[in-house]
């Protein structure tokens, strides 16, 4: 035996002892990562449980999944929820989640997730989903601002703010968004008074010019005098649509007689008699020559359309329903048969 061994001594004994250890720590290592990423996969499946009920319409509690399934399963879970048929979507994701090994697969699809039950409405599932998602990957840019989208429509606006810390910590920008928030506390506050809101948007305005839309309307259904007075014609195509369905009684003549493309537009709806010069403005200047020669007169009719994702809407939005992006509305107008006269307003 003492001639197998090498005594204590021996610089093999040395060695020999140093590759043992690093033999045992190895086979440690790889025991408690196996151990965990079992317990992992264990609290994901307990976690996902919560979410799979009655509520899903389809039942996928038998059907066999082989790999060549999962790309077609992804497409069609995208495509029930492009379709609106979020119930449908929500229970492929599940079943593709459970049966995934693959874990940046599976947090991809949890991502999906989540984003299916933001646009569905479920916002408790999505905000559990997300914040599920950022225990494990908490540089994860999409999904905090998507946790903030969430916060958001809750009105919990000061954990909405508490995301947009480790988004600046990532380098994001998050001045307009920060302002944007600060914006939609204003407009939800009942305590607040009238006075304080007024000085606050214009604050709000004056640091961040983008939200020039959000403040008008917001502005005008506290005080229409005020609002008349931040009308900016740079950006009248932003509020075009605003502007043309405003009531008579929120109509400011004395300024809306003394402006060229204040005069058109109102005169084009109607509002005035006295014919105008151009404004500029294709489909106002069209509904003005219109009336001017004693044909019918004409209408607008409005689409927005998100300047990033390109979706088309036929009713305003602050947040685009489809990307969620801030400051993305297009204001599109065309030209329209008359439709009866309303009081209807946009704000």
């Amino acid at each position: 035996m003492e001639n197998i061994l090498p005594a204590y001594n021996d610089p093999l004994f040395s060695i020999l002892l140093i590759v043992v250890i690093s033999l045992i720590i190895a086979l440690a290592t790889y025991s408690w990562g196996l151990y965990k990423q079992q317990k992992e996969q264990g609290s994901l499946l307990k976690f996902l449980d919560k979410f799979d009920s009655s509520e899903c319409a389809l039942d996928t509690t038998d059907m066999p999944f082989e790999s060549h399934m999962f790309k077609p399963l992804v497409l069609l879970s995208k495509a029930f929820e492009n379709s609106g048929e979020y119930h449908k979507s929500i229970s492929l994701y599940l079943y593709l989640i459970k049966n995934t090994s693959d874990n940046l697969e599976k947090f991809e699809l949890m991502e999906r997730l989540g984003n299916t039950y933001l646009h569905a409405g479920f916002l408790e599932r999505a905000r559990s989903i997300y914040v599920e998602i950022l225990h494990k990957k908490p540089r994860n840019i999409k999904v905090l601002y998507s946790l903030g989208v969430v916060y958001e429509m809750m009105q919990e606006y000061d954990k909405a703010r508490e995301v947009i810390e480790p988004l600046e910590m990532l380098g994001e920008d998050a001045n307009t968004l920060t302002k944007f928030l600060e914006l939609s506390e204003v407009k939800s506050d009942k305590k607040m008074s009238v006075k304080e809101k007024l000085k606050k948007l214009k604050k709000i305005l004056k640091e961040e010019p983008n939200l020039y839309r959000q403040i008008i309307s917001a502005t005008l259904q506290l005080n229409t005098e005020e609002a008349w007075k931040m009308v900016d014609m740079k950006h009248l195509k932003e509020i075009i649509d605003i502007l043309w369905f405003l009531p008579n009684s929120q109509l400011d003549l004395d300024i809306i007689k003394s402006n060229i493309q204040l005069s058109t537009l109102y005169y084009a709806k109607g509002y005035l008699q006295k014919p105008t010069a151009k404004s500029g403005i294709f489909s106002l200047d069209m509904l003005a020559t219109v009336k001017q020669s004693g044909f019918e007169q004409g209408d607008l009719l409005f689409s927005y359309l998100c300047k990033k994702c390109k979706q088309s809407f036929p009713v305003s939005f602050n947040r685009c329903p489809n990307c969620m992006t801030i400051n993305s509305v297009e204001v599109e107008e065309q030209i329209a048969k008359s439709s009866p006269k309303t009081n209807y307003s946009l704000l």
